[in-house]
Order: C-alpha cells, then structure tokens, then sequence
C-alpha cells in the first residue's frame, strides 16, 4: 500500500474531511493544526495501523475457513494436517497455540498469528507442503463450487504466506524512525 505522504489542500482526503465537517480547508486560521494536517494524519494512521489490523484479521478469517477445533469434522481434519505436515504443523495446531490466541489477534496489532504461519510453510518439504495442499483443499471443496480441492488448498497456502509477510513487513514499519526512513530515501535517491 502506498501511503500519501504529501496531501496538499487539494488531497482528496482533506476535500472530504471539509465536506463532512463543513470546514474551510485552513480552518482554524492562524491556528496550528488545520484540516489539510488532520487529513495528513489520519491518511498515515490508516495506512500504518489499519493495513496491519486488515492483514491480521484476513489471517483470522483464513483460519475460519478451515473446520473448527473441538468438533467431529475440525479434529479429523487437524489430525490429518498433523500427519500431512508433521512436526511443522505444530506451529499452527489449535492446541498449540492457545486459546485465546485469536482473540487477542482480533483485538490487536500482534504478530503472532504471521510467526506461526511462516514457521510452518518455511519447515515443509514439497511432499509434506503437497500434502498440506490436499488436506486443506479436501476441508474448503465441499464449500464452494470450483473444481479441484488440491487447488484451493493451493489458494489458502499462497494467501496465508502473503498475508503473513504483510503483517510482519507491517510491524516492521512500526518500529521505523524518521531517520531510518531519510536515510533509506537518501540512499535510493543517490544510487
């Protein structure tokens, strides 16, 4: 996501923030903080925190997809992922990742949910991550009408990765200072 670092009074969101608000675009005159800088604020708060809580809770609903742990269908089927993927499904098996995990997920900024899931797709072999592929695959097919539950399975494993990258590339962010982002510009701009 690209984060609009320079509105000027044109910005589209400083214009909606007038209209909404119906204020003038410098409104307060000759007061500190106007309109324009409330839409410059509000337009890096969106793009740092809510990308990261939009990325987590996408990781939350592809965990939902999945059959629920403690019911008939939910324990065969993470058994048979146990198998599928061996020690490497440790790091996402419900057991093993506590119960209140999501929630606290859904209720903040953490990683922890990303850890896991890169530990798991970074510890599989092809064999193990071909078979992953089918037993996740089987779990969504009766679902949806799209031929071929190897291929959704595919789909949830490609997802799930990237959506993990984001939110760990997203925490990153968080941590960056102004001097860490002048020098990396410094540096791209003399290259």
């Amino acid at each position: 996501m690209i984060v609009r670092r320079f509105l000027d009074d044109d910005g589209e969101l400083a214009q909606h923030l007038a209209q909404q608000l119906n204020l003038p675009l410098d409104w307060p005159e000759d007061a500190g903080l106007t309109t324009g800088h409330v839409a410059k604020i509000a337009s890096a708060a969106a793009c740092d925190v809510s990308y990261n809580q939009a990325a987590n809770g996408h990781l939350i609903d592809l965990f939902a997809a999945l059959p629920l742990p403690g019911t008939p269908d939910g324990d065969k089927f993470w058994v048979a992922l146990g198998n599928a993927g061996g020690n490497a499904a440790l790091y996402i098996d419900p057991g093993n990742m506590g119960g209140p995990t999501f929630d606290r997920l859904a209720r903040g900024n953490e990683a922890g949910i990303a850890d896991r899931v890169l530990s798991f797709l970074a510890e599989l072999d092809d064999q193990q991550r071909d078979a992953v592929t089918g037993v996740i695959g089987d779990a969504l097919a009766h679902d949806t009408q799209v031929a071929g539950g190897h291929y959704l399975g595919q789909l949830w494993l490609r997802d799930a990765e990237t959506t993990a990258w984001h939110v760990l590339l997203a925490k990153r962010r968080l941590l960056e200072t102004p001097e860490n982002r002048e020098r990396f510009l410094e540096a791209w701009g003399n290259a």
